[in-house]
């Protein structure tokens, strides 16, 4: 065998794929339903980004819901089709610096002015936000949620 071939089968082996480069792909931010009903029009050119690692756009929720009541956190969590853990925080809570007031008042004026806010863990670093109103005339829980990475 000449050197040239000797050399060649080297770097033959020398490339071959052990497979210990491949890396997994990135997790996909796990997603909850949002919309099963026609969406307000106040709600649908709301441009606001949650800030996160992932920063991620506020999309419009618009789920129908016949009680007369928000729904509590169980109700939410099968509403959306989670099994996991939901909770709910305060306006506070979620915006300290008032960055998403936008949202916030889109969600007010399209449901009855009365926002809640749900925190939908998908997992120690992942998780939905839903700013929602009740909208009692159409029978619905209206307003835009947000999928955040914070690790």
């Amino acid at each position: 065998m000449s050197s040239d071939d000797a050399y060649s089968s080297f770097l033959d082996q020398a490339n071959q794929d052990t497979g210990a480069s491949k890396r997994s792909a990135p997790a996909e931010i796990a997603s909850t339903k949002a919309i099963d009903t026609e969406v307000p029009v106040k709600l649908q050119n709301v441009e606001q980004y949650y800030t996160s690692e992932a920063d991620e756009p506020f999309e419009p929720v618009s789920l129908k819901w016949d009680q007369n009541n928000m729904p509590s956190e169980n109700e939410f969590a099968n509403l959306i089709g989670h099994d996991k853990e939901v909770s709910t925080m305060s306006t506070k809570e979620f915006d300290p610096h008032g960055q998403y007031e936008r949202v916030l008042q889109a969600v007010d004026e399209a449901g009855d002015g009365k926002s809640r806010i749900f925190r939908v863990n998908h997992g120690k670093t992942r998780a939905e936000y839903y700013v929602v109103s009740l909208d009692r005339q159409t029978g619905r829980v209206v307003g835009m949620k947000a999928s955040a990475v914070e690790s």
